[in-house]
């Protein structure tokens, strides 16, 4: 008997629906607030080594229909359905990755998963490691990352302080450089391992100006029965294009974000051995069910599409320029009569050591602010105290995606060194050693201002990725 056709009536649809309404008129409070960023970014001269500045085939995916998809689980295994073209987004992803490093799929595999890179170390931790197992990373003043491990001890309290997740879990013992060089001390860390003897060894670090011996690390690591672990956050670009040395051929394991010298979205990214040791399955499980919920798809297809441009000559060409700017700046600094921590670099960041100059990173920071000049404080071998180190961290990624040489360089070293000048002016004259004291004088400063007015007009001579000047509706700071 043929079934009764239906005799139920639906609507009629909307013409036009609340969700296709522009940012603009939808919320023009957070338009202009993100117009404003895009005018700071376009008029200031950014230096922050871990920041960059992605392209818009990039925005492109982050700000399309990927972003509505629940996708909990790995491709071909989701909890959820409606998944089978994310799965294809996620592996292009995948086979992308390990084609960008020249990895063999059958010897590595990779998890695209991670929001970051620090959600991405402590994944590795979880999957590797059982709790209070322990574990040796480049100590953060000596240029590591907070999730090697980084703790501090308060004499005047008398207690241990444990900064990151790492050190909260796992039992953590630094590793530092050299207090005469700058470089890491393999001497003092082969010694400190054989008594330690950690369950895994972390090389990599977030303001280390040279290249990793990572033949070294890995004889130390075979010694003590570690595991060992590369986190390439910040040369992953320089590794893909193999301006760096290769991880991959002494590390178990190697973690990196998918922004800094990589310059695609802010996500991360775990490759793992494919070997007896069964890394894949529990490294997976880690990153979901264990410690995130569902992958951000959105930022996936950003990565894919980034590390299609990354494996282009045109990607290979602005690296050697990250580089060849990053030794520009480097000695035009030191003909300022300015000391470079280890001398210079070999990758894409200095460390300005501002020491001998008597002012601290802190305050230099606050100062090029105050000029549209964006540079971070860092702590500099032989600095006791993160919150007021000696030095400022540079980096040359972002303004070379903008189209800066070594001559641009040079010129913004003289910037840097104008901005010094005002600050040692200014600190003469503050009523304390303070940094609020310092900040207060910059108000009214006209040397300041001036300083700032040439800022704005050499950064806005050049382009920005991702917009034209003309897509801005704020065109002033």
């Amino acid at each position: 008997m043929a079934a009764a056709a239906s005799t139920a009536t639906t609507s009629t649809p909307p013409a036009t629906l609340p969700g296709n309404v522009a940012l603009k008129e939808h919320d023009p409070e957070m338009f202009e607030l993100i117009e404003r960023e895009k005018n700071r970014q376009w008029k200031s001269l950014e230096l922050i080594a871990s920041e960059n500045f992605t392209s818009r085939a990039v925005m492109d995916c982050l700000g399309s229909a990927l972003t509505n998809k629940y996708a909990e689980g790995l491709p071909g295994a989701r909890y959820y359905g409606g998944n089978e073209v994310v799965d294809e987004v996620e592996r292009l992803c995948q086979s992308r990755a390990l084609k960008a490093y020249g990895l063999n799929p059958d010897e590595w595999g990779v998890n695209v998963q991670p929001y970051s890179g620090s959600p991405a170390n402590f994944a590795v931790y979880t999957a590797l490691l059982k709790p209070h197992d322990r574990i040796m990373g480049l100590d953060l003043p000596s240029g590591g990352h907070l999730t090697h491990g980084f703790y501090t001890y308060s004499k005047k309290e008398g207690t241990r302080k444990s900064v990151s997740a790492t050190s909260i879990y796992f039992e953590s013992l630094p590793y530092r450089v050299s207090s005469e060089t700058g470089l890491i001390d393999f001497e003092s860390l082969e010694h400190t391992a054989a008594l330690f003897k950690p369950a895994m060894l972390v090389c990599g670090g977030s303001a280390y100006p040279r290249d990793w011996d990572y033949a070294k690390f890995r004889e130390i690591a075979d010694k003590n029965g570690s595991l060992l672990m590369c986190d390439m956050a910040h040369i992953s670009g320089l590794v893909a294009t193999k301006e760096a040395r290769d991880p991959f051929e002494f590390c178990d394991i190697v973690t990196t974000t998918t922004h800094k010298s990589l310059r695609g979205p802010r996500a991360g990214m775990i490759f793992f051995r494919k070997d007896a040791r069964g890394f894949e399955p529990k490294i997976n499980f880690a990153v979901f069910p264990s410690l995130q919920g569902g992958p951000h798809e959105h930022q996936i297809a950003g990565i894919a599409t980034q590390l299609k441009e990354v494996m282009s000559d045109e990607f290979k060409a602005y690296i050697r320029q990250v580089k060849a700017n990053a030794r520009a700046i480097g000695e035009a600094l030191v003909e300022h009569g300015y000391t470079l921590a280890t001398g210079g670099t070999d990758n894409h960041l200095l460390l300005w050591d501002l020491r001998p100059q008597g002012i601290t990173g802190s305050k230099i920071e606050k100062l090029c602010d105050a000029a549209c000049i964006t540079v971070n404080k860092n702590s500099v071998y032989g600095d006791r105290s993160a919150m007021s180190p000696g030095g400022v961290r540079i980096g040359t990624p972002a303004l070379t995606t903008r189209g800066f040489t070594e001559a641009d360089f040079r010129a913004v070293a003289d910037f840097l060194h104008r901005s010094v000048q005002i600050g040692l002016r200014m600190q003469a004259a503050a009523p304390s050693k303070r940094l609020d004291d310092f900040v207060k004088l910059f108000d009214g400063d006209e040397e300041l201002a001036t300083l700032r007015k040439d800022v704005n007009a050499f950064a806005s001579r050049f382009a920005m990725p991702g917009w034209t000047k003309d897509e801005m509706a704020v065109t002033t700071l």
